[in-house]
């Protein structure tokens, strides 16, 4: 194992991490917004906070990002809080916990067991905890309130985790094209009425399917997914902002008319 060098800033972290468990001790004593709070009310709260750091990391805002990551330390620190009120935990467990997974589920660098890339130690990783206790499936964890796409991506990993997964990224693409033509079947655009609950497995299939097709070219379908809407919100506005200054109202414009400052649109960076 190769050791760390030196940290010449650990004082200053760990100082850092202190002086944030005591300013959420006054807090919670002093403010009466921070005394109510439970894990319950806090929740959504973090929800939103991933979901801004997500957006200052796909905005390559750095700055952006130590913030966001601020904001859910500190998150963290509450929620270790109020456990700990609570006699359950405190932080310094919380801390221990993840720790003791990290050594357990990594015995190719603190046991004896050999994993020479990144695919073996997924693997082992996964093989570890589905002998945990608790995990009676690979996929058992797998949170079911993730957003479908991002669960579609977990689930896929974890079955490659213990080798359930195509050999070839060509085999995923035949199946994309074989799940695409059961969904035109399913949903024919001339028919005048579809089989909607047929139709709406079918483009299930395909879309897990396009999913697995992304994670074998090394895609993340969530990021290309949330690129492409940023992009569209980007050329929205310009149509919005262009033709409002040309006195045009948008809801009046016709399919044409918004055309034109579309393709201007994608001209913009």
């Amino acid at each position: 194992m190769i050791i760390p060098p030196k940290d010449e800033r650990r004082k200053e972290k760990l100082e850092a991490f202190d002086r944030l468990l005591t300013i959420m001790d006054e807090l919670r004593l002093n403010c009466p917004w921070d005394k109510k709070q439970t894990l319950e009310s806090i929740r959504h709260l973090t929800i939103e906070e991933t979901y801004e750091l997500s957006d200052a990391i796909l905005n390559e805002n750095i700055e952006e990002v130590k913030k966001e990551i601020g904001d859910l330390m500190l998150h963290m620190v509450f929620y270790s809080k109020i456990a700990d009120e609570q006699k359950a935990f405190d932080v310094a467990d919380a801390l221990n916990s993840i720790s003791d997974k990290l050594v357990h589920r990594h015995p190719h660098i603190y046991g004896d067991v050999e994993a020479n890339d990144a695919e073996a130690v997924k693997a082992n990783w996964e093989k570890i905890k589905l002998k945990e206790k608790g995990n009676k499936s690979v996929l058992g964890g797998v949170p079911n309130s993730l957003p479908a796409l991002v669960k579609a991506i977990r689930i896929q990993d974890k079955a490659r985790g213990v080798g359930f997964d195509w050999e070839k990224k060509e085999q995923v693409w035949e199946k994309v094209e074989e799940e695409m033509q059961e969904f035109k079947e399913e949903f024919n655009a001339e028919a005048e009425a579809i089989d909607k609950e047929k139709a709406t497995l079918e483009f299930g299939d395909l879309l897990f399917s396009l999913v697995n097709y992304a994670r074998f070219i090394d895609i993340d379908p969530e990021e290309a997914l949330e690129r492409t809407n940023l992009k569209f919100i980007k050329r929205f506005q310009f149509l919005e902002t262009e033709s409002k200054k040309d006195g045009k109202n948008i809801s009046e414009m016709s399919l044409e008319e918004m055309e034109v400052y579309w393709e201007k649109a994608k001209q913009l960076k």
